[in-house]
């Protein structure tokens, strides 16, 4: 047996379309650095509508956004304007504080957006929480095609091949398309790996997958991944994080005072604004609020 635990999302029904929370829940707290993971879509919006992640902030984390289709505006605090395509990873470093939002694009708008792909964190490791805030879109990934696999590595290194996105942690993180009776080896380089069915079906040495389910993997196991009908897979992982980290809405770290400080910044106006999208936010949650807020 391959496989360690098995999580099935939380299901959000966002009315145009549907988010899976992985991560955190009660069964995962973190793979790896990887401390959110959430899938969304596939989905196709009417004429006119649109994804619309108003500005907030984020703390001592990374964002990491990786479409299959679709296009996202992304624009944040430190200046950055980036439309997010399919092939692109935006990594967005909030270290010591930043702020961005998300929106659909207006050509997207005109003939119905689809939206489809993955939103996920990195906590930053233990001395590297508050580094300075960075951004970086990177587009020249490597691609491994073999035995009907074709891999993209986002991050890290896998199958002989490293991507060039900046890592502030140990970390493996990529996109596998199998074709019908496709296969590829799922290694055991990192501390800690899963992996999620997105679409198609897929099985792990024979054991079937469901969709949307956060497969984590033994440690040290090697294993083959294969579809009999075609298959698209997201692997993810890294290393073992010593130290527990805190999550509260947009907000992760190590430190529960930090959280309180970022709380009380947000709530008195103190994070810088986003230039391009200054006239709206995200309020503060009241009580006990979901890690993120969707529109």
């Amino acid at each position: 047996m391959s496989i360690l635990k098995t999580v099935t999302p939380v299901s959000h029904d966002l009315g145009a379309f549907t988010v899976r929370r992985a991560v955190p829940s009660r069964d995962c707290r973190m793979v790896g650095p990887f401390v959110f993971v959430d899938q969304f879509g596939p989905a196709q919006l009417d004429l006119g509508q649109g994804m619309d992640v108003r500005p907030h902030p984020h703390i001592n984390l990374s964002t990491v956004t990786w479409l299959f289709e679709g296009a996202i505006d992304h624009r944040d605090s430190i200046g950055t304007f980036s439309t997010i395509h399919p092939g692109t990873v935006n990594l967005m470093t909030a270290g010591s504080g930043i702020v961005h939002s998300e929106r659909s694009p207006q050509e997207e708008r005109k003939k119905g957006p689809s939206l489809y792909g993955m939103q996920t964190w990195l906590a930053l490791p233990d001395g590297k929480e508050e580094i300075d805030p960075a951004f970086e879109a990177v587009s020249d990934l490597p691609w491994i095609d073999d035995n009907g696999a074709r891999a993209c590595v986002i991050m890290g290194e896998l199958w002989g091949e490293r991507a060039a996105t900046t890592c502030h942690a140990e970390t493996i993180y990529a996109e596998i398309i199998l074709q019908a009776g496709g296969t590829i080896p799922i290694d055991d380089e990192a501390d800690e790996r899963a992996v999620m069915l997105v679409g198609g079906e897929a099985s792990l040495d024979g054991e079937a997958i469901a969709l949307y389910d956060l497969v984590v993997l033994k440690p040290g196991a090697a294993m083959k991944l294969s579809s009999s009908i075609g298959a698209r897979v997201m692997l993810l992982g890294g290393e073992t994080f010593a130290t527990r980290r805190h999550v509260w809405w947009n907000f992760v770290s190590s430190d529960r005072e930090r959280i309180e400080q970022a709380k009380e910044d947000w709530r008195n106006r103190r994070f810088a604004k986003v230039p391009g999208d200054e006239e709206e936010w995200i309020p503060l949650p009241d009580g006990e609020p979901k890690t993120v807020s969707y529109p």
